[in-house]
């Protein structure tokens, strides 16, 4: 069986995803079967397996940095927030149901077996796991029957390295005040903090580590930098949603929906110089892009009404009347069409009108969609005709069925991997895009065609941007992140931790 370490944190967004993703890294190159563990993980941006199982995109990133193939053993409860106090529950890859926090708080001891089960199969593969906590542990109102932090660690006997977010300020009382709220067999399986997000001279905050291991009894395995590395992020609190950078060559604007769901398909766009991506939520910052995308989301018709009362939905309008292309991707592509209904209440209920801006009509039912498919776009005609023939390939998550009023008009023609079924997918009409594929631009060629179109309509030379080998690249950032951590981490004590357990 693998050992195994976990990384704990003393708050969201402290950096346990990529402190997760950098020893999985170190461990690879080292010559280990290593794979990474989420037993809960809450997050929008998701992914679909090969099995189509749906499990959180932070595991992918870090299976990523193992150079292992994701597995849905990998993040076995994923919950997905429907509202301030509720979340789809998944577990294993599949729905499970609706419930409250409440529901869900009394319900989780329940699937400590599922747990276990998908934890000790990936442990009989590999040699090391690296285990990824959640928020903090020390949530005293949430530590009954815990099954992702220290209940986790206690499960998986595995000896923890806590982090904390010295940017946010305060780390020195966020890693005691921590520590002191754990209960003492939880205190002995701390045997490392780590100080992340740091800037600046070291030395001077050399007194503070001697007083803050002299107060904890716990040595500190490492001062992690404030790293800048192109390397997915888990949720919203990325720093893309906030980006303000000034219009590049190519301006191209992404509607922050408040219920975003797997901004990460635009990615590939943002990595070519003299290309800006953007996202926006006020009608003032949409500016005149040279390209609008709709993302996917949570609870399409809330989205929709939100951008319909915030004036956004009417600015969008406005800007392809004036010549802007439109694409959406998922619950961006239902808002296009002329309606949504929800007769089983599936989000809100009822019906609302649509975009207006593609022929179709979806209804929501009960029954997710949830595969991986593959094929060839079909021949779209507008700005993005050379898109036609491309292959393409990807995932779908949604629950929606759509209809077209304009046969012809296909963005697509796919194959299920799961089912087998040919099928079509998205359509197309007067530079309006749309499609149900998440990683619809994922592919070089397809980032291609779409840059080449938009600075065609701009007179720029296609030369002038500069396109990159993403895949190379991303393997790049991750050879990155493992080198900056090798340097600032006590890898020699971390193996030794490792080798100890607890």
């Amino acid at each position: 069986m693998a050992r195994s370490i976990m990384i704990q944190g003393t708050m969201s967004n402290a950096g346990k995803s990529l402190l997760v993703g950098a020893l999985c890294r170190i461990f690879h190159q080292d010559g280990y079967r290593v794979a990474p563990f989420k037993s809960q993980n809450m997050a929008l941006n998701s992914f679909i397996t090969r099995e189509g199982l749906e499990m959180g995109r932070a595991q992918v990133m870090q299976a990523e940095a193992a150079c292992t193939e994701p597995s849905v053993r990998m993040n076995p409860i994923l919950l997905k927030p429907t509202n301030d106090t509720g979340s789809q529950v998944i577990v294993n890859g599949e729905v499970r149901g609706n419930m409250s926090a409440r529901e869900y708080f009394a319900y989780k001891k329940a699937l400590i077996p599922d747990i276990m089960k998908a934890y000790n199969s990936l442990a009989e593969e590999n040699d090391i796991i690296v285990i990824e906590g959640a928020g903090s542990p020390a949530e005293i109102n949430l530590k009954t029957d815990d099954i992702v932090n220290m209940g986790m660690a206690k499960m998986a006997k595995a000896p923890v390295l806590l982090v904390g977010d010295i940017d946010r300020g305060g780390v020195f009382a966020q890693l005691l005040g921590t520590l002191m709220l754990l209960e003492e067999d939880e205190k002995r399986m701390v045997k490392g903090t780590i100080i992340n997000k740091f800037r600046g001279d070291k030395t001077i905050l050399d007194p503070g580590i001697v007083m803050l291991e002299e107060k904890s009894g716990v040595p500190v395995v490492g001062v992690a930098p404030y790293l800048h590395v192109d390397i997915e992020d888990e949720d919203s609190l990325s720093e893309r949603m906030v980006k303000k950078d000034l219009a590049a060559q190519i301006d191209i604007a992404v509607i922050r929906l408040p219920r975003i769901a797997n901004f990460t398909d635009f990615n590939r766009l943002e990595a070519i110089d003299g290309v800006s991506l953007r996202y926006v939520h006020t009608t003032g910052e949409l500016g005149n892009p040279d390209l609008i995308l709709l993302p996917g989301t949570k609870n399409t018709m809330k989205d929709l009404l939100w951008m319909r009362q915030n004036g956004l939905e009417a600015s969008v309008l406005k800007a392809h009347r004036a010549g802007t292309p439109v694409f959406g991707i998922c619950g961006g592509y239902q808002m296009l069409g002329e309606s949504i209904s929800d007769p089983q209440g599936v989000e809100e209920g009822g019906e609302i009108r649509g975009m207006g801006l593609l022929p179709m009509h979806t209804v929501f039912a009960g029954e997710k969609t949830r595969t991986r498919v593959e094929g060839t776009l079909a021949a779209p005609e507008g700005i993005f005709r050379g898109l036609a023939g491309q292959p393409v390939e990807g995932y779908e998550i949604h629950m929606g069925v759509t209809t077209w009023d304009l046969p012809g008009h296909e963005m697509s023609h796919i194959c299920d991997a799961v089912s087998g079924e040919n099928k079509t997918d998205g359509g197309w009409n007067e530079d309006v895009y749309g499609s149900y594929i998440h990683g619809f631009f994922d592919r070089q060629e397809i980032v291609h065609a779409v840059i080449s179109a938009l600075a065609e309509k701009k007179g720029i030379a296609f030369e002038e941007l500069g396109m990159m080998d993403y895949d190379a690249y991303k393997q790049q950032q991750y050879d990155i992140l493992a080198e900056e951590m090798r340097k600032h981490l006590d890898m020699p004590k971390i193996y030794r931790i490792l080798e100890e357990g607890i």
